[in-house]
Protein backbone atom coordinates (compact mmCIF):
# COMPACT_ATOMS: atom_id res chain seq x y z
CA UNK A 1 0.00 0.00 0.00
CA UNK A 2 2.83 2.28 0.89
CA UNK A 3 4.47 1.57 -2.43
CA UNK A 4 1.63 2.90 -4.70
CA UNK A 5 1.59 5.93 -2.49
CA UNK A 6 4.77 7.31 -3.39
CA UNK A 7 5.19 5.80 -6.64
CA UNK A 8 2.10 8.33 -8.02
CA UNK A 9 3.22 11.27 -6.03
CA UNK A 10 4.78 13.16 -8.91
CA UNK A 11 5.44 16.80 -7.50
CA UNK A 12 7.00 15.66 -3.77
CA UNK A 13 10.56 14.54 -3.77
CA UNK A 14 11.17 10.48 -2.66
CA UNK A 15 11.75 9.91 0.48
CA UNK A 16 14.94 8.29 1.61
CA UNK A 17 14.20 6.00 4.28
CA UNK A 18 17.51 6.04 5.52
CA UNK A 19 17.58 9.75 5.91
CA UNK A 20 13.87 9.96 7.89
CA UNK A 21 14.80 6.80 9.23
CA UNK A 22 13.22 7.10 13.10
CA UNK A 23 11.52 10.41 12.31
CA UNK A 24 7.86 10.71 11.27
CA UNK A 25 6.56 13.00 7.92
CA UNK A 26 3.72 14.32 6.25
CA UNK A 27 3.36 13.85 3.06
CA UNK A 28 0.76 14.95 0.71
CA UNK A 29 -1.70 12.72 -0.49
CA UNK A 30 -1.23 12.38 -4.64
CA UNK A 31 -4.98 12.56 -4.77
CA UNK A 32 -5.02 16.10 -3.40
CA UNK A 33 -2.51 17.66 -5.06
CA UNK A 34 -4.83 18.12 -7.78
CA UNK A 35 -7.49 19.83 -5.25
CA UNK A 36 -8.60 23.01 -6.97
CA UNK A 37 -8.81 24.68 -3.70
CA UNK A 38 -4.90 23.57 -3.27
CA UNK A 39 -3.83 25.06 -6.43
CA UNK A 40 -5.88 27.78 -5.81
CA UNK A 41 -3.93 28.49 -2.36
CA UNK A 42 -0.83 27.88 -3.95
CA UNK A 43 -1.50 30.15 -6.85
CA UNK A 44 -3.07 33.14 -4.44
CA UNK A 45 0.84 32.84 -2.21
CA UNK A 46 2.71 32.67 -5.19
CA UNK A 47 0.94 35.90 -6.42
CA UNK A 48 1.70 37.72 -3.05
CA UNK A 49 5.21 36.96 -2.73
CA UNK A 50 5.29 38.36 -6.73
CA UNK A 51 3.98 41.35 -5.67
CA UNK A 52 5.77 41.97 -2.73
CA UNK A 53 9.52 41.58 -4.56
CA UNK A 54 8.11 42.84 -8.10
CA UNK A 55 10.39 45.93 -6.98
CA UNK A 56 13.08 43.91 -6.15
CA UNK A 57 12.71 41.92 -10.08
CA UNK A 58 12.13 38.39 -7.92
CA UNK A 59 9.80 36.44 -9.72
CA UNK A 60 8.15 32.94 -7.98
CA UNK A 61 7.01 30.28 -9.95
CA UNK A 62 7.39 27.55 -7.97
CA UNK A 63 6.27 27.21 -4.07
CA UNK A 64 8.01 23.83 -3.88
CA UNK A 65 11.34 24.71 -6.22
CA UNK A 66 12.10 28.63 -5.60
CA UNK A 67 11.92 28.95 -1.80
CA UNK A 68 14.64 26.00 -0.58
CA UNK A 69 18.14 28.36 -0.68
CA UNK A 70 16.83 31.04 1.50
CA UNK A 71 16.96 34.24 -0.78
CA UNK A 72 12.81 34.76 -1.74
CA UNK A 73 12.32 34.12 2.03
CA UNK A 74 15.32 36.89 3.16
CA UNK A 75 13.86 39.25 0.94
CA UNK A 76 10.15 38.50 1.72
CA UNK A 77 11.49 39.14 5.54
CA UNK A 78 13.32 42.19 4.23
CA UNK A 79 10.53 43.87 2.37
CA UNK A 80 7.51 43.19 4.95
CA UNK A 81 8.85 43.46 8.16
CA UNK A 82 12.35 45.62 7.46
CA UNK A 83 14.87 42.92 8.78
CA UNK A 84 18.09 43.13 7.25
CA UNK A 85 20.06 40.12 8.34
CA UNK A 86 24.03 39.54 8.36
CA UNK A 87 23.44 36.42 5.30
CA UNK A 88 24.79 35.54 1.88
CA UNK A 89 22.58 36.57 -1.02
CA UNK A 90 23.44 33.97 -2.92
CA UNK A 91 24.32 30.74 -0.79
CA UNK A 92 25.10 28.41 -3.53
CA UNK A 93 26.11 25.08 -1.21
CA UNK A 94 23.82 22.88 0.90
CA UNK A 95 25.38 23.61 3.95
CA UNK A 96 25.44 27.67 2.73
CA UNK A 97 21.72 27.20 2.23
CA UNK A 98 20.68 25.37 5.45
CA UNK A 99 23.00 27.76 7.95
CA UNK A 100 21.34 30.87 5.80
CA UNK A 101 17.79 29.37 6.61
CA UNK A 102 18.39 28.70 10.07
CA UNK A 103 19.04 32.34 10.47
CA UNK A 104 15.92 33.18 8.79
CA UNK A 105 13.88 30.59 10.16
CA UNK A 106 14.79 31.71 14.09
CA UNK A 107 13.93 35.37 12.98
CA UNK A 108 10.58 34.29 10.82
CA UNK A 109 9.47 32.27 13.59
CA UNK A 110 9.87 35.27 16.56
CA UNK A 111 8.47 37.86 14.62
CA UNK A 112 5.26 35.35 13.97
CA UNK A 113 5.61 34.91 17.76
CA UNK A 114 5.93 31.30 17.61
CA UNK A 115 9.34 30.62 19.16
CA UNK A 116 9.24 27.60 21.18
CA UNK A 117 5.61 27.15 19.93
CA UNK A 118 3.75 23.59 19.11
CA UNK A 119 1.83 25.21 16.01
CA UNK A 120 5.06 25.77 14.35
CA UNK A 121 4.82 23.32 10.97
CA UNK A 122 8.12 23.83 9.54
CA UNK A 123 11.74 23.73 10.15
CA UNK A 124 15.05 24.30 8.22
CA UNK A 125 15.00 20.54 6.67
CA UNK A 126 11.76 21.07 5.79
CA UNK A 127 12.18 24.23 3.69
CA UNK A 128 15.49 22.71 2.45
CA UNK A 129 14.20 19.72 1.30
CA UNK A 130 11.66 21.86 -0.57
CA UNK A 131 8.60 20.56 1.34
CA UNK A 132 5.44 21.95 0.17
CA UNK A 133 3.35 20.77 2.80
CA UNK A 134 5.56 22.95 5.19
CA UNK A 135 6.48 25.47 3.08
CA UNK A 136 2.88 26.21 2.60
CA UNK A 137 2.12 26.47 6.15
CA UNK A 138 4.88 28.83 6.72
CA UNK A 139 3.69 31.01 3.87
CA UNK A 140 0.57 31.58 4.97
CA UNK A 141 1.90 32.49 9.03
CA UNK A 142 3.66 35.27 7.23
CA UNK A 143 0.58 36.25 5.53
CA UNK A 144 -1.58 35.99 8.74
CA UNK A 145 0.90 37.84 10.47
CA UNK A 146 2.42 40.64 8.01
CA UNK A 147 -0.56 41.32 6.07
CA UNK A 148 -3.41 39.76 7.27
CA UNK A 149 -6.05 42.02 4.77
CA UNK A 150 -4.75 39.47 2.01
CA UNK A 151 -7.33 37.26 1.00
CA UNK A 152 -6.60 33.37 0.96
CA UNK A 153 -8.49 30.57 -0.23
CA UNK A 154 -10.96 29.61 3.12
CA UNK A 155 -11.43 25.96 4.25
CA UNK A 156 -8.47 24.53 2.16
CA UNK A 157 -7.55 21.11 3.44
CA UNK A 158 -5.83 18.27 2.12
CA UNK A 159 -5.14 14.58 2.92
CA UNK A 160 -1.82 13.46 4.16
CA UNK A 161 0.02 10.20 4.62
CA UNK A 162 1.78 10.21 8.29
CA UNK A 163 4.96 8.27 7.45
CA UNK A 164 7.16 6.62 10.12
CA UNK A 165 10.05 4.72 8.67
CA UNK A 166 11.66 2.55 10.91
CA UNK A 167 14.30 -0.68 10.41
CA UNK A 168 10.60 -2.90 9.88
CA UNK A 169 9.71 -0.82 7.13
CA UNK A 170 7.51 2.29 6.29
CA UNK A 171 4.45 2.75 8.26
CA UNK A 172 1.70 5.08 7.22
CA UNK A 173 -1.48 6.48 8.48
CA UNK A 174 -3.72 9.05 6.34
CA UNK A 175 -4.82 12.07 7.98
CA UNK A 176 -6.22 15.64 7.05
CA UNK A 177 -4.84 18.26 7.40
CA UNK A 178 -6.23 21.84 7.21
CA UNK A 179 -4.08 24.34 5.51
CA UNK A 180 -6.73 27.49 5.75
CA UNK A 181 -9.28 28.05 8.49
CA UNK A 182 -12.55 27.99 7.23
CA UNK A 183 -14.27 32.10 6.48
CA UNK A 184 -17.64 33.62 7.61
CA UNK A 185 -19.01 34.57 4.55
CA UNK A 186 -20.05 38.24 4.72
CA UNK A 187 -23.39 37.73 4.59
CA UNK A 188 -23.25 35.70 7.83
CA UNK A 189 -20.60 38.24 9.54
CA UNK A 190 -23.56 41.14 8.81
CA UNK A 191 -26.29 39.47 10.07
CA UNK A 192 -24.97 38.05 13.08
CA UNK A 193 -22.78 41.36 13.90
CA UNK A 194 -24.61 44.11 12.30
CA UNK A 195 -23.31 46.48 15.10
CA UNK A 196 -19.78 45.45 15.62
CA UNK A 197 -16.74 47.21 14.33
CA UNK A 198 -14.37 44.49 12.93
CA UNK A 199 -11.47 45.88 15.83
CA UNK A 200 -13.99 45.44 18.51
CA UNK A 201 -14.52 41.42 16.97
CA UNK A 202 -10.92 41.09 17.22
CA UNK A 203 -10.09 42.42 20.37
CA UNK A 204 -12.37 39.59 21.84
CA UNK A 205 -9.90 37.03 20.21
CA UNK A 206 -7.29 34.99 22.00
CA UNK A 207 -3.92 37.53 22.58
CA UNK A 208 -2.15 36.30 20.17
CA UNK A 209 -4.49 37.05 17.57
CA UNK A 210 -4.79 40.48 18.44
CA UNK A 211 -1.12 41.05 18.64
CA UNK A 212 -0.61 39.51 15.04
CA UNK A 213 -2.82 42.07 13.95
CA UNK A 214 -1.60 45.12 15.76
CA UNK A 215 2.12 44.05 14.59
CA UNK A 216 0.61 44.12 11.22
CA UNK A 217 -0.63 47.92 11.52
CA UNK A 218 2.81 49.10 13.03
CA UNK A 219 4.80 47.56 10.38
CA UNK A 220 2.37 49.56 8.10
CA UNK A 221 2.72 52.64 10.26
CA UNK A 222 6.05 52.62 10.28
CA UNK A 223 6.72 51.91 6.59
CA UNK A 224 5.22 55.04 5.76
CA UNK A 225 5.98 56.99 8.39
CA UNK A 226 10.07 55.91 7.35
CA UNK A 227 10.73 58.62 5.00
CA UNK A 228 10.03 61.34 7.48
CA UNK A 229 12.15 59.39 10.00
CA UNK A 230 9.46 58.96 12.71
CA UNK A 231 9.37 55.15 14.49
CA UNK A 232 6.44 54.27 16.19
CA UNK A 233 7.51 51.81 18.80
CA UNK A 234 4.63 51.95 21.44
CA UNK A 235 1.24 51.74 19.25
CA UNK A 236 -1.48 52.93 22.46
CA UNK A 237 0.73 55.57 23.12
CA UNK A 238 2.14 57.48 20.48
CA UNK A 239 -0.94 58.65 18.61
CA UNK A 240 -2.38 59.99 21.66
CA UNK A 241 -1.25 64.04 21.20
CA UNK A 242 -1.94 63.53 17.45
CA UNK A 243 0.47 64.48 16.08
CA UNK A 244 1.92 61.42 14.09
CA UNK A 245 -2.11 60.62 13.32
CA UNK A 246 -2.08 63.72 11.60
CA UNK A 247 1.41 63.79 9.72
CA UNK A 248 0.68 59.81 8.44
CA UNK A 249 -2.99 60.62 7.59
CA UNK A 250 -0.78 63.60 5.39
CA UNK A 251 1.83 61.24 4.12
CA UNK A 252 -0.96 58.48 3.23
CA UNK A 253 -3.18 61.08 1.32
CA UNK A 254 -0.55 62.68 -0.25
CA UNK A 255 -1.29 66.32 1.32
CA UNK A 256 0.78 68.98 3.13
CA UNK A 257 -0.95 69.63 7.09
CA UNK A 258 -0.33 73.38 7.37
CA UNK A 259 2.30 73.52 10.62
CA UNK A 260 -0.45 76.42 11.68
CA UNK A 261 -3.42 74.23 11.75
CA UNK A 262 -2.06 71.72 14.47
CA UNK A 263 0.34 71.86 17.41
CA UNK A 264 3.54 70.14 16.40
CA UNK A 265 4.68 69.67 20.26
CA UNK A 266 1.36 69.54 22.33
CA UNK A 267 2.32 70.10 26.35
CA UNK A 268 -1.26 70.74 27.19
CA UNK A 269 -4.65 68.44 26.93
CA UNK A 270 -6.46 71.30 25.34
CA UNK A 271 -3.63 71.04 22.40
CA UNK A 272 -3.21 67.14 22.29
CA UNK A 273 -7.43 67.51 21.80
CA UNK A 274 -6.92 69.99 19.13
CA UNK A 275 -4.53 68.15 17.00
CA UNK A 276 -6.52 64.72 17.18
CA UNK A 277 -9.99 66.26 16.68
CA UNK A 278 -8.60 67.94 13.68
CA UNK A 279 -7.54 63.74 12.37
CA UNK A 280 -10.73 62.33 12.96
CA UNK A 281 -12.88 65.52 11.08
CA UNK A 282 -10.01 64.76 8.23
CA UNK A 283 -10.88 61.04 8.17
CA UNK A 284 -14.95 61.87 8.34
CA UNK A 285 -13.68 64.62 5.59
CA UNK A 286 -12.29 61.30 3.54
CA UNK A 287 -15.12 59.14 4.00
CA UNK A 288 -13.92 56.64 6.83
CA UNK A 289 -16.87 57.50 9.09
CA UNK A 290 -14.70 58.10 12.47
CA UNK A 291 -17.89 60.60 13.63
CA UNK A 292 -18.46 57.02 16.17
CA UNK A 293 -14.68 57.81 18.10
CA UNK A 294 -14.28 60.47 20.48
CA UNK A 295 -11.64 62.59 20.21
CA UNK A 296 -11.24 62.52 23.97
CA UNK A 297 -10.77 58.21 24.09
CA UNK A 298 -7.37 58.92 21.58
CA UNK A 299 -6.39 61.53 23.89
CA UNK A 300 -6.58 59.00 26.91
CA UNK A 301 -4.74 56.16 24.91
CA UNK A 302 -7.97 53.97 24.65
CA UNK A 303 -6.37 51.27 22.47
CA UNK A 304 -9.81 50.48 20.70
CA UNK A 305 -10.52 53.79 19.75
CA UNK A 306 -6.61 54.06 18.58
CA UNK A 307 -6.81 51.02 16.53
CA UNK A 308 -10.37 51.80 15.34
CA UNK A 309 -8.86 54.65 13.57
CA UNK A 310 -4.94 52.69 12.54
CA UNK A 311 -6.92 49.87 10.83
CA UNK A 312 -9.52 52.37 8.82
CA UNK A 313 -5.76 53.70 7.35
CA UNK A 314 -4.95 50.45 7.16
CA UNK A 315 -7.38 49.12 4.90
CA UNK A 316 -7.35 51.84 2.87
CA UNK A 317 -3.93 52.53 1.95
CA UNK A 318 -2.72 48.61 2.29
CA UNK A 319 -0.71 47.55 -1.09
CA UNK A 320 -1.32 50.78 -2.69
Amino acid sequence: METDIFANQKEEDAIDSQYFQGEKRKVIQPSSLKDPKLEKLKEVLTNWINGILKPEHIVVQSLQEDLYDGLVLHHLLSSLAGVHLPVEEMALTSTAQIRKLEVIMEELNKRLGLEDSDQIRWNVNLIHNKDLLATIHLLVAMVRCFQPETDLPPNVKIEVVIVEVGRSGIKSDVQVEILTQDSITRKDSISNTESEDPIEQLLKLEAHKVNTVKKAILHFVNQNMSTMGLQVADMDKQFSDGVILLLLIGQLEGFFIPLCDFNLTPVSHSEMLHNVTLALDLLNDMGLQMSSIDPQDIVSQDVTATLKVLYALFKKHKGK
